[in-house]
C-alpha cells in the first residue's frame, strides 16, 4: 500500500504485522534484557527523567494549578527522549557492543524528523497545559496552592466532576498521541521515511493491533503511575525498560525491510 504526499513521490507504507495478545509482555522481557546490557547508557536515560519529572514539579508548586498539565505534558514527550534507547537496542540487535556514544549519535541521525516530531509533541504538550490551566482558572473558586489541597479538591471535594473532565480530556489526548507516536519515534531513527509516512505507519499498527497496543498502553500507564508514587525514582528503571520495549515493538509490528535505512 502507498499514499500519495502533497508535492512529493509516493512513499510506502510499512506493512503491519498481526501480533499476539501477550506480545507486550515479551516486549518488556526484552527491554529488561537490553537494560541489563546497556546498564549504563540506559540507566542515565532513566535518571534525567528522573531528574526531569522532579524539576517540573518543583517549578510549579508556586502554582499548582499548573502541575497536572504540566507533569503530563513532560510524559507526553517520552517517546522522544527515548531516542537514545532506541539506538542501543538497534546496535545490541545487531551484534554490536552499545555505547553512550551510539546514543548521542543517534541524535544527529535522525535529526530532521525527530525534531519535528519533537516539536510536534512538545506542542501538544504546552497545548495541554494551556487546557487544564483554562480548566482550574476558571472552574476552581478556592486556591490550590499545594498538592494535597489540589487532591483534596479534585477527588473528594466539589471539584469531582472537573477531575472527572479533566481526565477524559486527557485521556483521550494520550490516546490520540500513543497512537501517534507508539512506533514513529524509532521507525525514523532507522529508516529514511518522512514524518507524515512514520504517524500513520503507527496509527495503522495500532488500528490493526487494537488489544495488543491496549495493553501495552495500560502497561505504561501502570510504571508511570508506580514511578509518580516513588516521587519519580521509578523512572530511573522505568523508562529504560519502556524505551528500549519500544524498539522491540517497532520491530515486531512493522515489516520495514522494504525500506532504506537511515545512515
Amino acid at each position: 500500500m502507498s499514499i500519495e504526499p502533497a508535492g512529493a513521490a509516493a512513499e510506502a507504507l510499512p506493512g503491519v504485522r498481526t501480533i499476539p495478545l501477550t506480545q507486550p509482555l515479551q516486549w518488556l522481557q526484552h527491554g529488561w534484557h537490553d537494560l541489563h546490557a546497556c546498564f549504563g547508557p540506559s540507566l542515565l536515560h532513566g535518571v534525567i527523567v528522573a531528574l526531569g519529572g522532579l524539576a517540573v514539579v518543583t517549578l510549579t508548586l508556586q502554582a499548582t494549578a499548573l502541575m497536572p498539565g504540566a507533569f503530563s505534558g513532560f510524559l507526553l514527550i517520552g517517546p522522544i527522549l527515548c531516542t537514545g534507547l532506541y539506538e542501543l537496542s538497534r546496535r545490541r540487535a545487531a551484534g554490536e557492543r552499545p555505547r553512550l556514544a551510539h546514543a548521542v549519535e543517534a541524535w544527529r541521525r535522525g535529526t530532521r524528523p525527530l525534531v519535528a516530531l519533537g516539536l510536534l509533541l512538545f506542542a501538544a504538550a504546552s497545548a495541554w497545559v494551556l487546557v487544564s490551566a483554562l480548566l482550574f482558572k476558571l472552574f476552581v473558586p478556592v486556591p490550590l496552592d499545594s498538592p494535597l489541597r489540589f487532591l483534596r479538591y479534585a477527588v473528594v471535594g466539589q471539584g469531582g466532576w472537573l477531575f472527572f473532565l479533566w481526565l477524559v480530556a486527557g485521556g483521550l489526548g494520550a490516546a490520540l498521541v500513543f497512537s501517534l507516536t507508539v512506533v514513529s519515534a524509532p521507525l525514523l531513527l532507522d529508516r529514511q521515511v518522512s514524518l507524515r509516512t512514520a504517524l500513520l505507519a503507527s496509527v495503522r499498527a495500532v488500528g490493526d493491533n487494537p488489544a495488543p497496543m491496549a495493553l501495552w498502553a495500560v502497561l505504561i500507564m501502570l510504571a508511570t503511575a508506580a514511578s509518580m508514587a516513588t516521587l519519580m525514582v521509578g523512572f530511573v528503571f522505568a523508562v529504560p525498560v519502556i524505551g528500549h520495549a519500544t524498539w522491540h515493538a517497532y520491530r515486531d509490528v512493522l515489516d520495514v525491510e522494504r525500506l532504506p535505512p537511515r545512515v
